[in-house]
């Protein structure tokens, strides 16, 4: 099985310390990866941390699975100025950049399986002039999908996809439409019976207002906007129930009913998938031509080089890269 790619995230964050740690985890039995960074700030911090991570500089992806059982194998990528733990540096923006069209162009051109990225601090890239919302969408513009990628956050216990994303809740309404709806959704049944092998997917498409709009007394939506949604959707053949209330769409009882909540904005997806599995959270971009998955939780700036950096969750999203470069998806 080809190895993985892991992108360098911000090297001011906690994603060196997660790249080590994972390193540790799995080189004696799992699936391989190569990581996209500057080998010379691993290896100190590596030092640093006290984590017994030998780091070898590779020239080729192709050498990765011969040297990872011994050595941590790094593509570089050199940082402009030193990495300070907590303060990112625009300095260092091209650098990140680097690392994701890098990893991104391996996996297109088939010398790895998959592309986890390390979290990003958007702030900083966007001070450097970074034209894109987040990953997802620099993503999709890099593999040609644009305007196909959906993200989805996934857990053992919930996945969840929300129509609008990176953008304010007052833009993210504005946003909303049928179209947009039916899209997502398309996308999501479809990414459910390839990727994830669940052969008739039930989706429950969350209502937007309290109550899912009490039948128009607290809002029009779910009737001028999500129920047509659903009826396309269902005259498609794909299994939807909604609109569901938001705010009790998430119990256990009701997570038995679906296979993943199309939800209308960021937070009504993340804020219940995180209080439930932070620690097992994985996002994935749905609708590229290659596997990309990323841990669910940030860069961490305030427990940077401090050693004590969980590295559970992007362990989860190496292991579900892993298993949906081996079904083929991409």
């Amino acid at each position: 099985m080809k190895p993985l790619a892991l992108t360098m995230g911000d090297p001011a964050g906690i994603s060196g310390e997660l790249s080590l740690k994972a390193w540790l985890s799995l080189h004696d039995s799992g699936l391989p990866f190569v990581v996209l960074d500057d080998p010379i700030r691993l290896t100190r911090l590596a030092a640093s941390l006290g984590l017994a991570v030998p780091v070898r500089a590779i020239a080729d992806a192709a050498e990765t699975t011969a040297v990872f059982r011994s050595a941590l194998p790094v593509l570089a990528v050199p940082l402009a100025v030193a990495a300070a733990p907590g303060c990112p540096d625009r300095a260092n923006a091209r650098a990140v950049v680097a690392s994701i069209e890098t990893a991104a162009k391996l996996a297109l051109a088939g010398h790895v399986g998959g592309v986890v990225t390390n979290p990003i601090n958007k702030a900083a890239l966007y001070q450097a002039g970074f034209a894109y919302p987040g990953h997802t969408e620099f993503l999709a513009d890099l593999t040609g999908a644009k305007g196909r990628q959906i993200m989805m956050l996934a857990s053992p216990m919930l996945r969840v996809v929300p129509v609008t994303v990176h953008a304010s809740l007052r833009d993210s309404i504005s946003m909303l439409t049928t179209a947009a709806i039916v899209a997502a959704s398309r996308t999501t049944a479809a990414a459910l019976r390839r990727d994830f092998g669940i052969a008739a997917p039930r989706l429950a498409i969350a209502g937007l207002n309290p109550h899912a709009g009490e039948q128009g007394a607290l809002g029009a939506e779910e009737a001028t906007l999500i129920q047509p949604a659903i009826d396309t959707l269902r005259a498609d053949g794909i299994d939807v129930s909604g609109p569901w209330p938001p705010d009790t769409m998430f119990t256990a009882t009701a997570r038995g009913r679906y296979d993943v909540a199309i939800c209308m904005y960021h937070d009504q997806a993340l804020i219940p998938l995180k209080t439930l599995d932070m620690d097992h959270g994985v996002n994935v971009t749905l609708g590229l031509p290659i596997v990309r998955t990323s841990p669910d939780h940030g860069t961490a700036f305030d427990i940077a080089g401090k050693g004590i950096a969980d590295a559970t969750s992007l362990l989860a999203a190496m292991a579900l890269a892993g298993a949906l470069a081996a079904r083929g998806s991409g």
